[in-house]
């Protein structure tokens, strides 16, 4: 199968692992070429697709688009191209008008009675303040004191979501539709740096039975709701034993699709593809988990080495897919031979979690000694303040 990514960023990233995982033929689109997915794909094309003239002509050749950004403009331009070619387009536009915005988002939960953070100000300090159209932790405030929100407010917080401040381990669930017929798939954990950025994704979440299933539910409910024609991904934390909903993304994500291709072979982008092209759902299918997964984000200089949040990723140039990389099964990363200051996504996996944590402190000591590297930073959101771990040796 020939598909057409479109959007080369962190997104595009994760589409055109997962679509050459697959075994299909990448065509990669973006107005970039310094984008971190080019180096990936099988043809790249520089072009704007809001400008049909130059983009149509491509679509003759292609069975599947795939977008991986989320830029308004292109997108509505994709659902009107893709119309005109008579080309699937693995995009559901009215679930993404509501999931986008975080106010739309927040008036379903509320309708639908997804437990959700409550909003201000029904609610005490400390808050987290964010703007409703921004993607993931992006421009997230976590505000303390009446001093601190009266600061915001004088900036004018107008289409931005204030709700409680919810403390727990953080986890994340895909679910697709198509044609009426749902499918959950494998629950991960979420790990954020100090500013509520993924840095580390677990594919092994550990998670009771009761709150599995209660998570699963939350899926499918929100997914009927929508009535999805896609996939989504739902954001919960674990607040004093009760899971709320913090976010949904009528989109593929980032991280966590790779996380549960590793866990489990299951391949989300390969499955809804093929029923976005044959124009049929999949044939119901058991999700087990095959192995501990660590998928996580490092910043490699001359005296430190720190894991840090995905958008480090995202500004630095074209990737490349490593095997073996210190020990890792897979890296995307910029290194190459000589280089001094670099990043990399790791994909580490053992027999279960347990190997998985001990393989992948085995890779990070690996890269410290080949640089000499003594230091060691991983910082976390906790409590009052952000605090980091500083170590001069991994665990």
């Amino acid at each position: 199968m020939r598909v057409a990514i479109v959007g080369g960023k962190l997104q595009g990233l994760e589409a055109v692992y997962l679509a050459k995982k697959a075994g299909w033929e990448v065509v990669l689109v973006d107005k970039n070429d310094g984008v971190p997915a080019v180096e990936l794909c099988d043809q790249f094309l520089m072009l704007d697709v809001t400008k049909v003239l130059e983009w149509i002509p491509i679509l003759k050749d292609i069975d599947l688009i795939i977008p991986a950004l989320e830029n308004l403009e292109a997108l509505n331009s994709l659902v009107r191209s893709a119309k005109y070619a008579g080309v699937p387009l693995l995009f559901d536009k009215e679930s993404y008008a509501i999931s986008s915005s975080k106010i739309y988002s927040n008036e379903m939960f509320a309708r639908t009675g997804v437990p959700s953070p409550n909003p201000w100000p029904k609610c005490t300090f400390p808050i987290i303040v964010k703007p409703s159209g921004a993607s993931g932790s992006e421009e997230v405030y976590k505000v303390n004191s009446t001093t601190e929100f009266r600061s915001f407010s004088e900036k004018g917080l107008t289409d931005w979501v204030i709700e409680e401040y919810l403390e727990g381990p953080s986890y994340s669930l895909e679910v697709m539709g198509f044609l009426g017929v749902y499918k959950v798939l494998h629950i991960t954990e979420l790990h954020m740096d100090k500013n509520y950025d993924c840095k580390r994704v677990i594919g092994s979440a550990i998670l009771s039975s009761a709150l599995r299933e209660e998570f699963e539910q939350i899926g499918l409910s929100l997914a009927k709701n929508l009535n999805l024609n896609g996939i989504m991904d739902i954001e919960t934390i674990l607040h004093k034993g009760k899971l709320k909903v913090l976010e949904i993304d009528a989109r593929l994500p980032s991280q966590t699709p790779v996380s549960v291709y590793h866990a489990t072979g299951i391949n989300m982008l390969e499955i809804l593809g093929r029923a976005f092209v044959e124009g049929k759902p999949w044939q119901d299918f058991q999700i087990r988990e095959k192995q501990g997964v660590i998928y996580e984000h490092i910043h490699v200089t001359k005296d430190k080495l720190e894991i840090c949040g995905e958008h480090i990723m995202s500004g630095s140039g074209p990737l490349h897919l490593y095997p073996d990389f210190f020990g890792a099964d897979e890296a995307l990363s910029n290194y190459i031979p000589g280089k001094t200051d670099w990043v990399a996504t790791l994909i580490i996996t053992g027999k279960n979690l347990q190997a998985a944590w001990i393989n992948r402190d085995i890779v990070l000591k690996a890269i410290q000694n080949e640089w000499g590297i003594r230091q060691y930073f991983d910082p976390f959101p906790m409590d009052d303040e952000c605090k980091e771990v500083i170590c001069a040796s991994v665990r």
